[in-house]
C-alpha cells in the first residue's frame, strides 16, 4: 500500500464528510451510552473546509482514505480535524496527516499548532501526545481557544470524557552553511 499525502483537489472534496462520519462508530463503541450527538452530527462538507486553512488528504491509489484540516484563529493554526478510515487505522496515516499539515503550517508562518481532543481516548489525546503535543493549562488558553472550548461545553462535548487543549510549537530547521 503507497498512502500520498497532498493537498485536497476539488475533485476530493465530495469524499472528506465521509470519511470523517465513518469515524462515528468508533467513538460510539468507546463511549457507549455516554455517546452524544454531536460526535455522530453530519460533519462538514469538504466544500465548506475549501478555502479556509489548510486540507491535506491521504490517498491510497485513487480512493480517500484521510484528511487533515488547520484553520487559522488569530494567526496561530489550528488542527480542526484528522479523521482516516477505520479500514485504515493504525497504519501510520494519520501520524503522517498530523506531521504534513504542521510542516504546512510552518511554511504558512505559522509558531505553534493546537487542537481540542478528548484525553483519554486513546486515538485522541495519547495519539496527539505521542507526536509532542502538550496539553494547556485551561488558565493559559488564547482567547479563541476558550471560546472553542465554550462552543464544545455547549454541544455536549464535555459528557463522554474530558477534553483538553493541546499545542505544539512549530519549529522551522535551521540549517548551518
Amino acid at each position: 500500500m503507497s498512502i500520498a499525502i497532498r493537498r485536497a483537489r476539488p475533485s476530493d472534496l465530495r469524499r472528506i464528510a465521509a470519511v470523517e462520519d465513518a469515524g462515528g462508530a468508533m467513538f460510539a463503541e468507546h463511549f457507549g451510552d455516554r455517546m452524544v450527538p454531536a460526535l455522530t452530527a453530519a460533519p462538514p462538507s469538504g466544500a465548506e473546509r475549501d478555502g479556509h486553512g489548510i486540507l491535506l488528504v491521504a490517498v491510497d491509489d485513487r480512493r480517500l482514505v484521510g484528511f487533515a484540516h488547520v484553520v487559522p484563529h488569530d494567526l496561530h493554526a489550528h488542527l480542526e480535524q484528522v479523521s482516516v478510515l477505520p479500514s485504515y487505522a493504525r497504519q501510520g496515516i494519520g501520524t503522517s496527516l498530523v506531521r504534513a499539515v504542521m510542516e504546512e503550517a510552518r511554511w504558512s508562518g505559522y509558531d505553534r499548532m493546537s487542537l481540542t481532543t478528548y484525553r483519554d481516548v486513546p486515538w485522541n489525546g495519547p495519539f496527539y501526545a505521542g507526536l509532542g503535543f502538550v496539553e494547556v493549562e485551561p488558565g493559559r488558553l488564547e482567547l479563541f481557544q476558550r471560546d472553542l472550548r465554550d462552543h464544545e461545553r455547549r454541544l455536549g462535548l464535555d459528557g463522554p470524557g474530558v477534553r483538553v487543549v493541546m499545542e505544539q510549537p512549530l519549529r522551522r530547521q535551521v540549517t548551518g552553511e
